[in-house]
């Protein structure tokens, strides 16, 4: 989901420069929203379940591309799925071009003893070269300041926005990105003090669960899961002041609308080239572990199995940085 939101920034300027292109964006219907703004693109959107199900359904996705008169391929995940729709369509005369993740430079930036600790290559310059390779000069198009409107529902339920209003996505895919929900319902009962309204974001029954319980503490902090689709989620957060996020796909959100983001790390670092496009480093609060990063995506468990990459981040340390932001 995350990387599907990171696409958008460099699809947007393709759009830009080249306008007499037909773009057409390969995707599940889910994932549109982040698209919202980029004028004259189509989506062909899969069907995994039914027609471009297994073997087969590989090549009739591949005939239903070809017949949306596709002739060149810009493979930005290169997964099993992807890499094989491309070599497919370039059997039939497409140009075909793909990824290079960078998986060799990332896994020496994950050893012990940081022998090649660096800033890598964006994942957003990363999708540009797919298009450059194609002969589209493109690059990351940061979001504009335009504020989208506010949810009717929030709008109904928690009235005029007068002061800050600040978003929190606590979670993430994996532990070794999630900071303790102990600590973070002090950073976000903190954070609350100062400002009009937090709203919290997430998604499934065990998420919801723990949001309610962080939303417990005060009356303005509100637990959003559930009650949006994606498209209000994104036009709440443009609304925001400030987002509080892990190294999650909230963190792109947050960047797809330009909304400031503070995130917080702990086993992965946004030297592997996942930070959100536009945003301030200065706003990723991380800890200068020796031990870390010691994953690109946070997969792995921790090495000594204490977490301490993120379970040694103050609470204050964050709400200071939230505050801080809401009063610029």
């Amino acid at each position: 989901m995350g990387a599907v939101a990171m696409t958008a920034p460099v699809i947007r300027d393709l759009r830009h420069k080249y306008p007499g292109v037909k773009i057409t964006v390969l995707t599940q219907p889910f994932y549109a929203p982040f698209f919202r703004g980029i004028r004259d693109m189509r989506f062909f959107h899969l069907n995994l379940k039914f027609r471009h199900k297994g073997f087969w359904g590989l090549f009739r996705l591949a005939w239903d591309a070809r017949r949306e008169g596709v002739d060149a391929v810009a493979d930005m995940q290169d997964s099993f799925t992807s890499s094989s729709i491309r070599k497919l369509l370039e059997l039939r005369g497409c140009r075909v071009s793909h990824i290079d993740k960078g998986k060799g430079s990332k896994r020496r930036l994950c050893r012990r003893g940081h022998l090649n600790f660096h800033q890598l290559k964006t994942t957003h310059e990363r999708y540009a070269d797919v298009l450059r390779d194609l002969g589209f000069e493109v690059s990351p198009q940061t979001a504009s300041d335009i504020v989208l409107p506010v949810p009717l529902a929030i709008k109904y339920l928690h009235g005029k926005k007068t002061g800050p209003w600040v978003g929190v996505a606590p979670f993430a895919k994996h532990v070794a990105k999630v900071y303790p929900v102990e600590l973070m319902e002090q950073a976000v009962a903190q954070i609350a003090d100062g400002v009009q309204k937090v709203f919290i974001f997430g998604g499934g029954k065990e998420e919801e669960r723990l949001a309610a319980q962080i939303a417990s503490q005060r009356d303005n902090i509100v637990s959003v899961i559930g009650t949006m689709n994606l498209g209000d989620e994104l036009n709440l957060m443009s609304n925001l002041d400030v987002m509080l996020t892990m190294d999650s796909v909230a963190m792109q959100m947050g960047s797809l609308v330009g909304t400031p983001v503070v995130s917080v790390w702990g086993a992965t670092h946004p030297y592997a080239g996942f930070y959100g496009l536009g945003q301030d480093p200065a706003n990723a609060i991380q800890l200068p572990v020796e031990c870390r990063p010691c994953s690109v995506g946070g997969v792995l468990p921790c090495r000594d199995g204490s977490y301490r990459c993120l379970k040694d981040i103050e609470p204050a340390r964050i709400a200071e940085k939230v505050l801080y932001l809401c009063a610029k």
